[in-house]
């Protein structure tokens, strides 16, 4: 009889490679990404 017991490395779905290169993609455009920000006007 087999193990009734559930599997944790069963419960969390591996990430496909689509995924991961999109995360790479995500990572390194945020990243290289500069926020421009005006300088504040003295009053």
């Amino acid at each position: 009889m087999g193990d009734k017991s559930p599997k944790s490395h069963m419960s969390t779905k591996a990430k496909t490679l689509k995924e991961k290169r999109a995360d790479k993609h995500a990572k390194s455009a945020a990243k290289d990404h500069t926020e421009i920000i005006p300088p504040k006007a003295k009053r």
